[in-house]
Parts: C-alpha cells; sequence; structure tokens
C-alpha cells in the first residue's frame, strides 16, 4: 500500500524530472498577442506615505545588502540621488523580509541605450526572492519602447509565464514608476502550496497586472513551480546583457501583512 508520504514523493520527483529535462529557453517564450501600446500620463510618481518603509531615499543602500553573498554590502553606486546598477557587483536585495505589501520603484533606462530584444535595458524587480542568482518571483524591467522580445518577457511581464496587459513604457531616458500590491504564497506545513502568490501592478499608472496568479517562482528555462518559503527580501537584477546599467530612485514600501 502506498502512503501519502510515498505518493508525495513520487510527485515531487517526477516535476523535479519535467523540469530538468526543459533545457531550452525558447519553449517558455510567448510572441503574441501583442499588447496593444497605452502612452501613459504626464506624471505618475509619488511621495512615500507615512507609514511607509524608505529602502532607498537618494542617500544611501543601508537597507540592501549583496543578494549572491548576504554578509557583503550592496556594492551599486550612488550619485546625486540615483541609484545605478553594477552589473560586476551582482542583484542587491533588501536586509529585511516582507510577506504581503505595497511597493513603490521608480527606474530608467539610459536615454543612448543600446542593443535589442532582451539585450537592452534588462533588470528585474524580485518581488519574493528565494535564493540567490534569480530565485523567485521577477516583474520584468526592459526598454519596450519600440524594442520588441518575447511577449512575457516584455516589460511590466511576470516573467516567462504572463505579459503584461498593455505596453506602458517611456522613451529611453525618462524615468518610469512601477506600483505593486503584492499578496504571497502560503504553504502548509507539509510544504505543499496552500494559496499561490498574486499581484496587482502599475507602470507609469496604468494597469498591467490585474490580480495575476502567478504559476510559481520564474524560470529562465523550464516551467514554474512552488517551493516552500516564508517571508522574502525584495531583490533587484544586474543582468549581464552588454547594455548600458538602468538606475533606480525613489523606492519604499508599506507592510500589508
Amino acid at each position: 500500500m502506498f502512503t501519502k508520504k510515498t505518493i508525495l514523493s513520487a510527485l515531487a520527483l517526477c516535476t523535479a524530472f519535467s523540469l530538468f529535462a526543459q533545457t531550452d529557453p525558447k519553449e517558455t517564450e510567448q510572441w503574441s498577442p501583442a499588447p496593444p501600446i497605452v502612452t501613459p500620463g504626464m506624471s505618475a510618481f509619488t511621495n512615500p506615505p507615512s507609514d511607509a518603509i524608505i529602502l532607498f531615499d537618494g542617500k544611501n543602500l543601508d537597507a540592501w545588502k549583496n543578494a549572491n553573498n548576504p554578509s557583503q554590502p550592496a556594492d551599486w553606486l550612488v550619485s546625486k540621488g540615483i541609484l545605478t546598477v553594477n552589473k560586476k557587483a551582482g542583484n542587491i536585495q533588501t536586509k529585511e523580509t516582507f510577506t504581503d505589501y505595497q511597493l513603490h520603484i521608480e527606474w530608467r533606462v539610459p536615454a543612448d541605450i543600446e542593443g535589442e530584444g532582451q539585450a537592452r535595458g534588462n533588470s528585474g524587480l524580485f518581488l519574493a526572492s528565494t535564493g540567490p542568482g534569480d530565485a523567485g518571483y521577477e516583474l520584468q524591467i526592459l526598454d519596450n519602447y519600440n524594442n520588441t522580445t518575447y511577449v512575457n518577457g516584455q516589460a511590466g511581464s511576470i516573467y516567462k509565464q504572463f505579459p503584461p496587459l498593455v505596453n506602458a513604457c517611456r522613451k529611453p531616458g525618462e524615468w518610469q514608476s512601477y506600483d505593486i500590491v503584492w499578496t504571497a504564497p502560503r504553504f502548509n506545513e507539509d510544504g505543499s502550496l496552500a494559496s499561490p502568490a498574486r499581484i496587482t501592478a502599475f507602470q507609469n499608472g496604468v494597469l498591467i497586472q490585474n490580480n495575476t496568479v502567478l504559476k510559481g517562482q520564474t524560470l529562465y528555462i523550464g516551467k514554474p513551480f512552488y517551493k516552500a518559503h516564508g517571508p522574502a527580501p525584495i531583490k533587484l537584477q544586474a543582468h549581464g546583457d552588454k547594455s548600458k546599467p538602468i538606475s533606480f530612485k525613489n523606492i519604499w514600501i508599506r507592510k500589508l501583512s
């Protein structure tokens, strides 16, 4: 007779085999339909409310650390109130961990950006970092103003899962904003999924994800899956493409649980 533990172990092995069997990132790329292009309003920037936790106000990176080596500080460039990615230093993540929250972040692709597709101002906002590298749940950051890529990898997408409802990108050189409501996944005592992660997000004041239910952690290769975790840091990506690094400012968060 098969016990519940035996059945769960077998299912886990089957899932792992299916994930590792995939080796081509193109298998999870979606190229159509392309989200409609929407021109955002003049401004969608906002000052933090009174109960916000300030993650970056232009002064320092005291709230952040190196994502791959948490004992090391976040070694990105802070100058004139702006935070710029240091690709050699790798990803950074918050020192504090979060569950459900409201997040505001502003980002800018260089005006003289070069490259095309995924190699043009690429970065990522990991709504919950579950390990080193790119482990976690990624909301894509990319220059998609007159730049085509697979739609579930363009700016505002839940990477390799859900395209944005619309393309609300501003021109390179202009500041853009994400405003996000994140509901973290919950897990049962045995590690199984109790409720999936959900996100509602606005880019430049335009709705791009509407209570979207994630399929699991976002992966470059393979199908998404859930692995039990608790409160997690927020991570910013230092993508390895050759285009010039992007910048951030005005990052704040409100805990919702």
